[in-house]
This record gives structure tokens, sequence and C-alpha cells, in this order.
């Protein structure tokens, strides 16, 4: 089974190629080629820093957005995005601006807001907390480490929760794609388990 892992110069490739690795997926190709991405049977797109600084690695791949879009949104092959990776799903970014997203789940990301006593980024273990069903989401705790959020269109596609001075969106989901904003390739036992889960899952 070809997993996708994308490499567009915004993620921590290395660390969740071995997470990849160690939940059993047996092929992992880290790749910036749209004809790999259009052969993938599951696609995981990572992601730290600032989404425009992602959004511009990912478009300045000449075919990489089209290929992604036709592989997932197309032909259903299951996708995660982690960390700025799931942000991208949203039709946009406000960070020094507003920046376009992929746009395939509703919603835009905003800055957590300064509030006193609360500690900007979200950096650490914290509760996941499942807002529904999902065959890849389970209670738990997992490592985060972000200062912006998203804020979903629909809260349908509010797939779990985790609580930071305010209820912050830890992971969402529609149809084949799902995006989550912990770190499973550093959350240890919970973060192989979910990744075990995705690579097991046939939405």
């Amino acid at each position: 089974m070809t997993l996708a892992l994308i490499d567009y110069g915004a993620g921590n490739l290395r660390s969740v190629a071995n997470a990849l690795k160690a939940a059993g997926a047996s092929d992992v190709a880290v790749t910036a080629e749209p004809d790999v991405v259009a052969r993938a049977e599951r696609i995981v797109l990572p992601g730290v820093g600032a989404f425009a600084a992602c959004m511009a690695g990912l478009t300045a791949i000449d075919g990489m957005v089209e290929a992604l879009a036709a592989r997932v949104q197309r032909d259903g092959a299951p996708f995660l995005g982690i960390c700025v990776g799931m942000q991208l799903l949203a039709d946009e970014g406000r960070e020094h601006g507003v920046t376009p997203g992929l746009g395939w789940i509703g919603g835009w990301v905003e800055a957590i807001a300064p509030a006193p006593g609360l500690r900007v980024p979200h950096m650490g273990w914290n509760d996941v907390v499942p807002m529904g069903e999902h065959p890849v989401i389970e209670p738990g705790e997992a490592y985060f480490l972000h200062g912006y959020q998203f804020r979903a269109a629909d809260p349908a596609h509010i797939a779990a929760a985790t609580h930071h001075g305010m209820p912050v969106v830890a992971a969402v989901a529609a149809d084949n794609i799902i995006g989550v904003q912990f770190h499973p390739e550093k959350s240890q036992r919970y973060g192989i388990a979910c990744l075990e889960r995705f690579l097991a899952w046939r939405p």
C-alpha cells in the first residue's frame, strides 16, 4: 500500500515517516511528485510553521494542489493532515493578512487570542475529546504545539476538541478527509494508535 507523505518544505518528515512505519505502513513514499500522489492509496500532509508559508510551499510545486484534489476529493483516497497540514484544509488563514487555503473543509484559521494566565502557543500534552464517533479518533492525550486554531464553519466537521483557555478544535473530518491539530508523531502510544487507525480506515 503506497502512502504518499508530502514533502513541501514544511513538515517534520522524518519523524512522521518513522511514526507511520511504527504504525504498520510498509510503503511510505516521501515525495514532492504529483505523479506519485496521483497513484497513492493514502496521503499524509504534515506541516509546521506559518499557514501562508506552508501554503506557498505547497502551491510552488507545479501540479501538486491539483493532484491532491484529484486523488482525495475526486477519487476518495483517505487523507490525513497534521498540524498546519490540517489547517490548510480551511478556506483561508488569517495571519498577517488573509491567505487562501485548500478549501476542503469550510472555515478559517486564526490566532489563539492571548488571555491572562493563558500560554500561547498552546504547547504540551492535552486531552483529545471526540465530538462524535470517527474511526480514526479516540479519547486520550496528545502532544500539541500551535499558536493558531481552526474555526470550522460547520460544527459537524469538528471531530474532536481540546481545551486551552477555551474549546479548541483538535481534529476536523469530512468524508475521506481527516485533520488533526496535535502531532501523532510526538504523541507516543496514543499517536501511533491514531496512525494505526488511519491506516486501517476504509472511508
